[in-house]
């Protein structure tokens, strides 16, 4: 089968690999009809990360049908159009139940060497049961941009808020005009945050925010993003920071523009990326949590408006490719001619 190999910084390939198989009598294999680019997938194509002899397959998020399953399987079943979240869990493992699924006992992410990635044809799923979502009332295309969004990003957005303490008449922050900032504006504003301050200067990306529920724009960076913040807010500062970009400056920044008492929901993947022990993070009673999302743990609030249309995560994909076109994809995620791509089989 056919499969995205990344062999080092800007090198991105697409290879013939071993077919997807069924390993454990926990597994499900999935043909994969619909995947995507992830903003995290930037990191090692911009050299920070560690490769693999023979490249790393790449890909994370999808959708797919199941075309086989193993013996233990109980609640998926071949050609069930499932949604497939980033990592994999048993749901059941004391983790699992705590909705904590990223640190499931018997879990993994997708991407590892013993399971592969989904910028692929197919994709071998442990835990098949714990991990997949079947999609009610099968394959609707209108749909499928926003469904694919529950893997990872809306997912992730909507852990950023939650972590954050996003809950009505808060004041908000947004640090990250990605998918997963854009998300996040989503979350915050589904969770009745009153205003809502997105930390972005890309023209398309600001009218999308705007369009998700962004009450205010601050495109400066730094000390000047934090003194634009602190003017929105009467000086205060904000009640809830997501931290979306995951480097040294989009904390900093999270962490001035957090007023006392404030709480910051990190999501962005870390990248040397230093918290200070004392201020302003002890003497402001800063709250800061978050970590990988347990997307798994959301899937089932989310789904209903994503079906209804009441919030639409899809529209952070501007442009779709097919399999051999995903190096051109990175290209473009990587010089922001895009916000995010989808792989459509």
């Amino acid at each position: 089968m056919r499969a995205t190999v990344m062999y080092g910084a800007g090198d991105v390939r697409i290879e013939n690999v071993p077919d997807a198989k069924i390993v454990e009598p926990t597994d499900a294999l999935m043909t994969v009809t619909y995947a995507s680019i992830c903003g995290s997938d930037l990191w090692p194509y911009r050299g920070l990360a560690q490769f693999r002899e023979g490249g790393n397959r790449m890909g994370h998020e999808a959708i797919g049908v199941v075309e086989a399953v193993g013996a233990d399987v109980r609640h998926i079943k071949v050609g069930d159009l499932v949604a497939m979240p980033f990592a994999y869990s048993d749901g059941t493992c004391v983790h699992c139940q705590a909705g904590i699924h990223t640190s499931c006992i018997h879990g993994g992410f997708f991407g590892s060497p013993d399971v592969g990635g989904a910028q692929a044809e197919a994709i071998r799923i442990p835990q098949a049961d714990g991990t997949l979502v079947v999609i009610p009332g099968g394959k609707d295309d209108a749909l499928m941009a926003s469904l694919l969004t529950l893997t990872d990003v809306m997912g992730t957005g909507h852990h950023a808020a939650v972590t954050a303490r996003v809950t009505p008449g808060k004041t908000v922050a947004v640090v990250g005009d990605g998918a997963v900032g854009l998300c996040g504006v989503i979350a915050a504003h589904r969770l009745g945050a009153e205003q809502i301050i997105l930390l972005g200067r890309h023209d398309d990306r600001i009218a999308l925010a705007k369009q998700f529920g962004a009450t205010d724009i601050v495109s400066e960076r730094g000390a000047e993003a934090v003194g634009r913040v602190r003017e929105l807010t009467g000086g205060y500062g904000v009640h809830s920071v997501l931290e979306c970009v995951g480097n040294n400056l989009s904390m900093d920044t999270a962490l001035n523009i957090a007023r006392p008492g404030g709480a910051i929901g990190r999501v962005g993947v870390p990248h040397d990326v230093t918290i200070p022990a004392a201020a302003p993070t002890f003497y402001k009673n800063l709250t800061i949590s978050g970590g990988p999302a347990p997307v798994r743990a959301y899937i089932e609030e989310l789904l209903p408006e994503m079906l209804s249309g009441k919030i639409q995560p899809g529209l952070v994909f501007d442009r779709v490719v097919n399999l051999d076109q995903v190096p051109d994809g990175y290209r473009a995620m990587d010089e922001r001619e895009s916000i995010k791509v989808m792989i459509r089989a």
